[in-house]
């Protein structure tokens, strides 16, 4: 007799073998080209990760880049721009375009560099060398000076908010050319050179008269305000002129300057966290809204009831796009250790408090909330746990991402579920895809989700990768979905694959118009 060990039947269609490692080590799925670089631009930020250095994911990144067709570039660029809301990896694959297509640099050009933040990023990424040059050569030069060309007096002093390089810099490397006396005193004013000061756009007279003389706080962008000896009168201007953004990110700052100590400023800012347009014009991924929630926790009694409550409903808002599944989910969350990880990867000054955790834990607290759903938080094992779906999605996302720790089995809830000869439509990881303690001839999972789709014939599988990886274990199949990113896309992508469009993710980038 042969050797069942080594010859094991597997229920189902014949496996492919593994072709690759990833980076624990353990037998895995290489994605393909386009797949590889689609999953670096909708969850690398340029930063070390638990598995990947920042350097590493860079040279990863320019490689594929040498590898797969401009047009798919420009594509991508523009998915993980628009809807997966990146900054840095759209604009170094613009950067890149410049160098391969400058004719697909041109037509994206605008839609991926939208503000003053992704204009300085694409300048900073061009001067460095890693794409070519060192200098913005007449293509690019000349779309910069069209990004000034296009915006009001009052947008480009909106955007001169920041630094390495600042905006004037960008003004001295660009040189548009000042079509107005409004504009060439703002140029001149934003480099430090003389300027005439009657023909400055009223916004910056209002700015300069307030740094004088004081007075009424002008609506001008509040970082450019901080600086300054303020009230609580001002910071309440300041409150009511912000951003929806910025009201989410300096919470904690209005409160300790007591602009809630307002009844009026409560509702006022609670109104505006919770509008569902503002939210949708922001551009707000649901994990932000997390930390501006755990942040309003650490902030206690400062910060209003009214103002955490209108933060879940924000998020609630965030999360619409999560489909609701006609049959039984599994969402498998990984709490494994390298899920603790920042969901951002590590930079110095820049580091984000949110984990992969958090985040897994959002979209299976997310996913429970709306469907018949059962949640199983894995690490070598299936973890002890239960939710309750009537709780609010930040409750049960705290309560998930609480646990933490342990090595990565990504086979091991599939198996939990083969065990208990569980029945289900769908079935959803949201993990960093990086399993190792089954490592085996096959990667675990597969395995097992051979013997879980042979008992559940119409069943499918969804891995939302949650770091910037190059392998996966599962492959994609008629049946099997991979995607990455922490936008809410990812749930236009999963409702359009259980609807049977067909479309996977490379397919789905593919058809983003140029």
């Amino acid at each position: 007799m042969a050797n069942q060990t080594l010859f094991q039947t597997i229920a189902g269609k014949v496996l492919r073998r593994p072709d690759a490692t990833n980076s624990a080590g353990a037998p895995a799925y290489a994605f393909e080209l386009r797949h590889a670089l689609a999953q670096y631009a909708a969850t690398g930020c340029l930063n070390s990760t638990f598995y990947a250095s920042a350097e590493m994911q860079l040279d990863e990144v320019l490689r594929l880049c040498d590898a797969v067709p401009a047009e798919f570039i420009a594509k991508t660029a523009l998915y993980a721009r628009e809807r997966g809301f990146m900054k840095d990896m759209p604009a170094l694959l613009c950067a890149l375009l410049s160098v391969y297509d400058a004719a697909l640099c041109e037509r994206v050009f605008d839609r991926v560099i939208d503000d003053g933040k992704m204009l300085r990023n694409f300048v900073q990424i061009v001067r460095s060398g890693v794409i070519g040059r060192k200098s913005l050569g007449s293509m690019p030069k000349r779309l910069v000076q069209r990004w000034f060309a296009e915006r009001t007096d009052e947008e480009i002093f909106r955007a001169s908010v920041g630094q390495s390089p600042s905006l004037a810099e960008v003004l001295k490397l660009a040189h548009p050319r000042p079509e107005t006396a409004s504009r060439r005193a703002l140029y001149a004013y934003l480099v430090g050179r003389p300027y005439d000061a009657e023909a400055l756009p009223a916004m910056v007279q209002a700015f300069e008269l307030f740094k004088r003389c004081g007075g009424e706080v002008p609506d001008v962008p509040f970082q450019l305000l901080t600086s300054l000896p303020l009230d609580s009168h001002a910071w309440r201007s300041i409150a009511r002129n912000a951003t929806w953004q910025q009201t989410r990110m300096n919470l904690a700052t209005f409160a300790r300057h007591g602009v809630f100590s307002q009844p009026r400023m409560k509702l006022r800012v609670a109104e505006r966290l919770r509008d569902k347009n503002a939210i949708r014009r922001a551009r707000v991924m649901p994990y932000q809204l997390l930390t501006a929630y755990l942040s309003s926790s650490a902030a206690g009694s400062e910060l209003p009831e009214v103002i955490r409550e209108a933060l879940q409903d924000a998020l609630d808002v965030s999360l619409a796009n999560v489909p609701s599944i006609s049959g039984r989910v599994f969402v498998c969350c990984d709490v494994s250790g390298s899920m603790s990880s920042p969901v951002t990867g590590h930079r110095e000054g820049a580091t984000t408090k949110v984990r992969c955790i958090d985040v897994a834990a959002l979209v299976s607290a997310a996913m429970l909330r709306k469907n018949d759903c059962e949640v199983l938080a894995f690490e070598e094992a299936v973890v002890p746990l239960l939710l309750n779906r009537r709780d609010s999605v930040m409750l049960n996302a705290l309560q998930l991402a609480s646990i933490g720790g342990g090595g990565t089995n990504c086979s091991a809830p599939l198996a939990e579920l083969n065990h208990r000869r569980e029945r289900g439509a769908l079935v959803v990881y949201v993990s960093d895809n990086e399993s190792w303690v089954d490592a085996g001839r096959n990667t675990g999972m597969m395995r097992e989700w051979a013997t879980f789709k042979a008992r559940n014939p119409a069943a499918k599988l969804v891995c939302i990768d949650l770091a910037p990886n190059r392998t996966t274990q599962a492959y994609d199949d008629e049946d099997v979905l991979n995607i990455g990113g922490f936008s809410d896309v990812v749930f236009e992508v999963i409702a359009a694959f259980m609807n049977g469009a067909g479309d996977h993710w490379v397919e789905t980038i593919n058809k983003v118009q140029l």
